[in-house]
């Protein structure tokens, strides 16, 4: 289930999509991130939308995947999934930040605190316009808000999951301390 969840996760819709309908090489554009905020960045909303859902759909499939072939073995599955998005070996190891896939994983694992992820993510992203604050924000909603549902067999693993978009997303943290982090909808200077 962890070599599963991983090749799954390694899958990295953004490139391919970026490349299948001509919008160049996505690690070359923007931030060079290969996620649905970079997509959009092409100009293509389109693609930047399909990127996003495909990425998500990965979490959850594998989640989902694992538990039906073997039972309990989901969070494992989409722990490694993660770790495929992040890390994919297609890509020498420089891959997504995991927000959209972390959050297809929530959803799989425990619909409640994935309701959560997606108002925390949405609602910040349409009140701020800052892609990756709202990311954050949504993965650390994730370990808060499966703990105050009781699901503390979910807690530590969602925990490190956040950690680990945190760790990803310190070039924007050092941004958003300076007051330059790019806002959706803006050209980056």
């Amino acid at each position: 289930m962890i070599v599963l969840g991983y090749l799954l996760g390694s899958i990295p819709f953004g490139v391919l999509l970026t490349r299948w309908f001509g919008a160049g090489d996505l690690r070359s554009i923007g931030s060079g991130n290969i996620g649905a905020t970079n997509v959009l960045r092409t100009g293509r909303k389109g693609l930047a939308a399909a990127t996003l859902l495909l990425d998500l759909g990965k979490g959850a499939a594998a989640v989902l995947l694992a538990d039906a072939l073997f039972p309990g073995t989901g969070p494992i599955a989409g722990m490694a999934a993660f770790l495929g998005h992040c890390y994919p070996v297609w890509l020498k190891f420089r891959g997504g930040k995991g927000v959209a896939t972390l959050m297809g994983i929530v959803v799989a694992l425990h619909w409640p605190s994935g309701l959560v992820y997606a108002a925390v993510w949405l609602g910040l992203l349409g009140a701020l316009r800052i892609s990756s604050l709202a990311g954050m924000a949504a993965a650390v909603s994730a370990p808060v808000s499966a703990a105050f549902w009781g699901r503390i067999d979910l807690v530590l693993l969602l925990l490190g999951l956040a950690l680990i978009v945190l760790w990803k997303h310190r070039d924007n943290i050092d941004r958003l301390l300076s007051g330059t982090e790019p806002r959706i909808g803006k050209k980056r200077g």
